[in-house]
């Protein structure tokens, strides 16, 4: 392992209280990432709170150690003074929201697989090769010797399973399955993890709907979009929780490279949604906007009119997409 990951271990051995914090718009890899790292420390005697700044979506409640997860506020107010905190699947300060007033002062440790990340922590291991922060963080247990079993284990899977698309993503490689395969001799529950992602109220149908009638194709049916508005949401009852997985669809149709959902919970606020197939580069397109994440998968929030915005992202994605296929990297 790199100095750094050495660091992190020593970092942790010496520490009493620890503050393991994810990012904001939580997906199953952070929460997994936080949940298991603090399970994990919290069975090593270490007196660890749990937090993101942000609502966690419902359907993760499912699992009911999600309820260990504080938010900011309850943080906060509670006195908790952390020796060290751990940020884990953040690719830059301001994704973990206000969590980042706890940083002066104290050692920070960054735990990440984006190759967007700014380097922000007192520590910093950042490895691209991984598919998911959650395989770092099961790195880092065993290091640490904490004892596994089937909660753990399952809730460890999570992060792999979900940051894979369920191991159909390009990163989807050998050392997933191969650290997926471990877990599960650990007692981890693939049908669990699954499960909570089959479980959808019929609301989520109808938004489902609204958003393909909003659906666009250019780009010789390269380039999709679609969009759902802040009225689209109240009209079916829905919020932007029951989104979820709706950017995926718009990449599963035939012929697409890139996907681009736009999301407007709140008024003036759009979190934008990148995904591609395979030689498009997501993550260029969502630095260029101010956001981050993978070649495959990345994301921006952008504030303004929605429709303001969406133009403004598909010019971006344009020129992007043309300059990719102009260099020869569609392969």
């Amino acid at each position: 392992m790199n100095r750094d990951f050495l660091s992190i271990v020593a970092e942790i051995s010496n520490a009493g209280k620890i503050l393991v914090v994810g990012h904001i718009m939580p997906d199953g890899d952070d929460i997994s990432s936080v949940l298991s790292l603090s399970i994990g420390l919290s069975r090593l005697g270490k007196d660890v709170v749990a937090g993101i700044d942000w609502r966690i979506p419902w359907y993760f409640y499912d699992f009911e150690e999600t309820g260990i997860v504080r938010s900011y506020e309850e943080i906060e107010n509670s006195g908790f003074s952390p020796d060290l905190v751990i940020c884990v699947d953040a690719s830059s300060p301001d994704r973990v929201g206000r969590f980042q007033n706890f940083f002066n002062g104290r050692t920070v440790c960054v735990i990440d697989h984006h190759g967007t990340n700014t380097l922000f922590g007192t520590h910093n291991w950042v490895d691209t090769k991984f598919g998911s922060t959650a395989q770092m963080v099961f790195r880092l247990n065993q290091a640490l010797e904490v004892p596994y079993d089937e909660r753990l284990a399952t809730i460890n899977l999570m992060g792999i399973a979900t940051d894979t698309g369920f191991f159909r993503y390009s990163n989807a490689d050998e050392l997933a399955f191969s650290d997926a395969a471990k877990l599960v001799s650990m007692g981890a529950k693939a049908y669990l993890v699954s499960r909570i992602f089959e479980n959808k109220r019929i609301e989520q149908f109808n938004l489902l709907s609204t958003m393909i009638q909003h659906l666009r194709m250019e780009m010789n049916g390269q380039l999709v979009y679609s969009y759902l508005s802040k009225e689209d949401y109240e009209k079916n009852n829905c919020n932007e929780d029951d989104s979820g997985g709706f950017v995926g669809e718009l990449r599963s149709i035939r012929g697409v490279e890139l996907a681009i959902f736009f999301s407007e919970y709140t008024d003036g606020e759009v979190h934008v949604s990148f995904r591609s197939k395979d030689w498009f580069d997501c993550s260029k397109l969502a630095v260029l906007l101010g956001g981050g994440g993978h070649p495959r998968a990345a994301g921006c929030t952008l504030k303004g009119d929605l429709f303001a915005i969406i133009d403004e992202v598909l010019k971006e994605a344009r020129a992007l997409m043309s300059i990719q296929i102009s260099a020869g990297s569609v392969g």
